[in-house]
């Protein structure tokens, strides 16, 4: 097919995640993916500041993954993992201990970020109901936060400000306490953690989790928060007995320039979620990772096991695509890495603080925010960004980046640059 002949038929009967079928709005096919650079069909290359929604670390077509695939293929591409097991999976929840803080020890794999976090909330339930508190079956999380688009995981993103606003009424009742003030860098003080404090003293019998993405609320608007704020989050966790759920699947596997998020508080949570990079953007994989406590306990409770099998549980193509993910990041010298991207990055988008659209610039990691005073128009903003030779898919009132982390200086000034002029189009 040609260009105009795809377009034609996906806009008849593709339905893309949060559009319209037939929607008016810009597609770009792309025929082949290759380092930092995206081929669109009609010749074009594109310099992906996005990482394909920030798992893409190594970028595309790295030969050591293609090779740790292939191999694979030949030996087998799936088998279930109900009374079976390969060495891939032993192999990738192994490393996963090795590189998560302690005392996290059993991991469970599933399909996507979503279903990590739909785990990771029902051992939270399981846990509890284990012990003897079956009361303990809501969570507390903070407002403007995001943790996927299934029933679960809807009902503890934020239910104004979120996208999921339409199923208020079928979804379950969360707690939920403001997004704390304390910026990254910043300490926490009494009355920052108020809230979620007097939160847990009002309804703590009630709560099995408080579920946070650390450090980094990504979709929810891209805010950097105090580790001050994470550490004393767990405290109190600790005091009013109930569980911390990390959600790891945006921040975990060297973004924010730590392995993951949660360190930069010294902390470790009880339940821990990872995705998305987790095997280099290569194929779909997640997993929920949780301590001997609370593995043991839901397999000493009633019904004796944990009440969740995926299908495609384990696959053997994703985990030996994890397995090559973390040997080509850990064998690297990514904090360094990272940290020449965040200067690159910091330094490119620095322009964009003089413009009057702009309401400000703020980098982590190798993550780039540029956060203007309106929402923009996807429509409109979209192919500004492709004629400028990069791919970045801004949202709301946030143009971001997450690069993959082999993307060069020149390509880091290049991309930032195209960045740049499209805001300084934005009035």
């Amino acid at each position: 097919m040609d260009a105009q002949q795809l377009i034609a038929l996906d806009n008849a009967h593709v339905w893309h995640p949060y559009s319209a079928i037939g929607a008016d709005l810009p597609i770009f096919p792309v025929v082949s993916a290759n380092g930092v650079r995206l081929k669109l069909a009609d010749g074009r290359e594109l310099i992906d500041g996005m990482s394909s929604w920030w798992s893409a670390i190594h970028g595309y077509n790295h030969p050591v993954m293609n090779r740790a695939l292939q191999a694979q293929m030949e030996k087998m591409s799936h088998v279930m993992f109900g009374g079976l097991t390969h060495e891939p999976a032993v192999k990738l929840a192994t490393r996963l201990i090795e590189l998560t803080p302690a005392p996290l020890q059993a991991v469970f794999f599933s399909d996507s970020g979503s279903v990590a976090v739909e785990v990771a909330m029902k051992m939270a339930i399981q846990y509890w109901h284990a012990k003897g508190q079956s009361s303990k079956q809501r969570f507390l999380t903070l407002r403007n936060g995001y943790h996927g688009d299934t029933f679960g995981a809807m009902s503890v993103c934020d239910p104004v400000t979120g996208m999921h606003s339409l199923f208020s009424d079928v979804l379950t009742k969360q707690y939920f306490v403001d997004t704390p003030t304390c910026r990254f860098g910043e300490a926490c003080s009494d009355d920052d953690i108020a809230p979620l404090k007097q939160m847990l003293e009002q309804s703590g019998n009630n709560i099995a989790a408080v579920i946070l993405e650390p450090i980094v609320q990504a979709t929810g608007g891209m805010n950097f928060y105090s580790a001050d704020y994470l550490r004393r989050v767990r405290e109190l966790c600790d005091e009013f007995g109930v569980l911390l759920i990390c959600d790891e699947i945006a921040t975990g596997f060297g973004r924010t320039g730590k392995m993951f998020a949660c360190e930069h508080a010294g902390i470790s949570p009880d339940i821990m979620c990872v995705g998305k990079a987790l095997t280099g953007g290569y194929l779909t994989l997640a997993a929920t990772l949780t301590t001997h406590e609370v593995s043991s306990t839901i397999s000493s409770g009633e019904p004796g096991l944990f009440m969740h099998g995926p299908t495609f549980m384990a696959n053997p193509l994703a985990c030996s695509a994890a397995l090559a993910s973390l040997e080509l990041l850990t064998n690297s010298d990514w904090q360094p890495n990272i940290e020449r991207i965040s200067v690159g990055l910091g330094q490119g988008l620095a322009p964009s603080r003089e413009l009057d659209s702009v309401a400000d610039v703020r980098v982590l990691g190798a993550i780039g925010v540029i956060e203007l005073k309106r929402s923009i128009e996807m429509k409109t903003i979209q192919p500004m960004f492709v004629e400028h030779g990069v791919w970045a898919r801004p949202f709301g009132r946030l143009i971001y980046l997450m690069p993959p982390y082999v993307t060069s200086d020149e390509d880091l000034e290049l991309l930032t640059a195209a960045v740049n002029r499209v805001a300084s189009k934005i009035e």
